[in-house]
């Protein structure tokens, strides 16, 4: 039986034109819709419906007269700003359910537009669901490995990502010798990579580690490292990248391990 036709809810990033090409090479019907101002990387040229958050009611009718039937959400999108003046009848209806979750977390705000979507009768699934390689198994993909050190390092930055995100505040953080030197906020990784980089004095090494946040809604905003990732943390000067198994998708995976080997960091994919 034939997977139902698939609309890629697309933000920024190379995750949304990866799932398109699974689902072609899969023989599944998609549309990828793209959230205004937030352009997907695309560089086949793949085409897209775009529209505005201020219109999601919308965005509903058209997967409707497309016959989507299934939706996934791909690619970064930062905290939506209302514009008041674009919002149509339909979608003002829609507030109610979402604008208290806009106050909250991430996982809170998500939360809220999984279920718009649900009641419209759409079915929501992860990424991993429709490209399940990219969450990779236990074990340390390059030649470079963790030491004792960086293993103590990891288990803090693991306990310090699990109390944040019980709080729904973030995806990672960066540990050095026992120390915390930054936590993953609103900004993001690479912001938080690049003040890491910045600081005058650390602890020499140190691990960059990201996990999903407990209790998560893994269908969306599953944490993903990719090349740039690996860049920053060389960088940075850390010595290497851990990511919880079968929490973190590794997006390029051989350009990713190929570009840590090059670098000397090491990418462990830790069991929690």
């Amino acid at each position: 039986m034939p997977a139902p036709k698939t609309a890629i809810i697309a933000g920024k990033g190379a995750l949304p034109a990866y799932l398109a090409a699974r689902l072609q090479a899969d023989g599944t019907d998609f549309v990828i819709a793209e959230v205004e101002g937030f352009a997907m990387d695309n560089p086949a040229g793949l085409p897209v419906e775009r529209f505005a958050i201020e219109r999601l009611a919308l965005l509903f009718d058209r997967l409707h007269d497309l016959g989507v039937a299934r939706v996934v959400f791909a690619g970064a999108v930062a905290r939506p700003r209302l514009n008041p003046e674009l919002i149509d009848p339909k979608t003002a209806m829609l507030l109610p359910a979402i604008l208290p979750a806009l106050q909250q977390g991430d996982d809170a705000t998500l939360r809220a537009v999984i279920g718009l979507f649900e009641d419209e009768g759409f079915t929501v699934t992860g990424a991993d669901a429709i490209a399940p390689d990219l969450l990779p198994d236990a074990g340390v993909l390059t030649r470079a490995q963790p030491d004792d050190r960086a293993r103590s390092d990891a288990a803090r930055a693991a306990d310090i990502v699990a109390a944040l995100g019980a709080a729904d505040v973030g995806q990672g953080a960066v540990v050095a010798g026992g120390l915390c030197l930054a936590v993953e906020t609103l900004p993001g990784t690479d912001a938080m990579l690049a003040w890491v980089a910045g600081l005058p004095e650390r602890p020499v090494g140190g691990v960059f580690y990201k996990a999903p946040k407990p209790g998560q809604d893994r269908r969306v905003d599953l944490p993903a490292i990719g090349p740039g990732t690996v860049a920053a943390v060389k960088a940075a000067g850390l010595a290497g990248i851990v990511i919880e198994e079968r929490g973190v998708m590794l997006l390029d995976p051989a350009q990713t391990i190929a570009d840590a080997d090059d670098a000397g960091v090491f990418l462990w994919v830790r069991r929690p």
